[in-house]
């Protein structure tokens, strides 16, 4: 049995109550307070205070200060009036018990509430911080791309500068008539001199992939499926201009299907840093390829590197398009591994609405239905579980 506070000292204007408890040696943080509108208790065992009130109080105004071995309390009155007494006298032991299961029910929901609120301000803080890192990111990017377009834009204007150097020696040469049969080997080789040297020509064989696609002819996308294959035969054409620079590659290296392969070997053995830069020097060779951006999306999802999960697999994504049945299981792979890096930085709608779409793509997988549904009860705030990442 708690014993109970009586040499409590309490004054009212008015408008407010005034309440003092001595704390009896107790440190504040000791203390449990719990207020309602009609209902006031101090904890601090084995002492305890409860106030029936003798009318309804504002406790979303109350205010409580505890230190110097007192508990002081201000209670603005829902009506202004001057009470009779601080407490009610009338109250049975059935009513009082009722009135604190009210005070202790408002107290959870009010506490509740403040949990979500402050839930959602650090989802809507990690949310905030994720999209002014990925602009970051974008300027960084769109600052690289204007560098190269300064550069590209400059040498462009050196060569129109040295071709109408040539033509303007041409002109000159036409106007003043030709020249001493003495001189004319020694301009000739000056001019063969200044000429840039011929570029490399040669013919590459192409041999498009047949067209094998499950659907019927009279329900199948054509035009799509025709564009991807197109996208798919340009993107393995496509080098970037990196290869020049890295002339100390040996020619496996220089191959990014080669890369790529080194890559997965590096993923299925746990070398994720490993896997990272394979497909890291891949990308920089051929930078079409949808496969190394979800792969590497898969490295940084394990290593924990959750905004770049979010990149990579956007990047992914972009490139699997247009939407078609040859492109389907590599499109469920990027989504779920951005869905699980936003559910990991506890953005939930955005990683539901991933998980959703590969679940609309392969509708009869399991472990994406049971995916989809723990994230909804995270959501709902009854259940504490991870969402399932699919292998590599």
């Amino acid at each position: 049995m708690p014993l109970l506070v009586s040499d409590f000292c309490w004054s009212q204007t008015d408008s407010t109550v005034h309440i003092s408890v001595p704390l009896k040696g107790a440190r504040a943080d000791m203390v449990d307070v719990l207020c309602t509108e009609e209902y006031l208790k101090v904890h601090f065992p084995p002492y305890l205070f409860e106030a029936f009130l003798y009318e309804p109080v504002l406790d979303h105004r109350s205010s409580a200060k505890l230190g110097n071995g007192v508990a002081l309390f201000n209670l603005p009155k829902k009506t202004e009036r001057v009470w009779e007494d601080l407490m009610k006298t009338s109250l049975d032991k059935e009513q009082k018990q009722e009135v604190r299961r009210r005070a202790l029910q408002k107290h959870q929901e009010k506490v509740s509430s403040e949990d979500k609120q402050k839930a959602e301000r650090r989802q809507a803080e990690r949310k905030f911080t994720l999209q002014t890192t990925m602009k970051l990111e974008q300027e960084e990017r769109e600052n690289i791309q204007k560098m190269k377009e300064v550069e590209r834009q400059k040498t462009s204007e050196e060569l129109e500068a040295w071709q109408q150097r040539l033509k303007d020696r041409r002109e000159e040469r036409r106007v003043t008539g030709g020249v001493t049969p003495g001189s004319c080997n020694t301009k000739v080789q000056k001019n063969a001199a200044e000429l840039p040297p011929p570029r490399s020509r040669g013919n590459i064989q192409v041999s498009f992939t047949p067209r094998v696609f499950p659907t019927a002819l009279r329900e199948s996308r054509v035009a799509e499926e025709e564009e991807w294959l197109q996208k798919q035969a340009e993107a393995r054409r496509a080098l970037g201009a990196d290869v020049e620079q890295l002339q100390d590659l040996t020619e496996a290296e220089r191959n990014p299907d080669w890369l790529k392969e080194k890559g997965d070997k590096r993923f299925t053995a746990g070398d994720y840093h490993g896997a990272v830069n394979a497909y890291n020097l891949a990308i920089r060779l051929n930078s079409k390829i949808p496969a190394l951006y979800s792969n590497r999306a898969a490295c940084h999802l394990k290593l924990g590197n959750l905004h770049k999960v979010v990149e990579d697999a956007s990047q992914a994504l972009q490139l699997l398009t247009p939407p078609v049945a040859a492109n389907a299981a590599a499109r469920v792979r990027a989504s779920v591994r951005r869905g699980s890096a936003f559910c990991q930085l506890q953005l939930y709608a955005e990683g539901l609405q991933d998980f959703q779409t590969a679940l609309k793509i392969d509708p009869d997988n399991e472990a994406l239905q049971r995916d989809v549904q723990k994230i909804r009860d995270i959501m709902q705030g009854s259940a504490h579980t991870h969402t399932h990442t699919h292998t590599h």
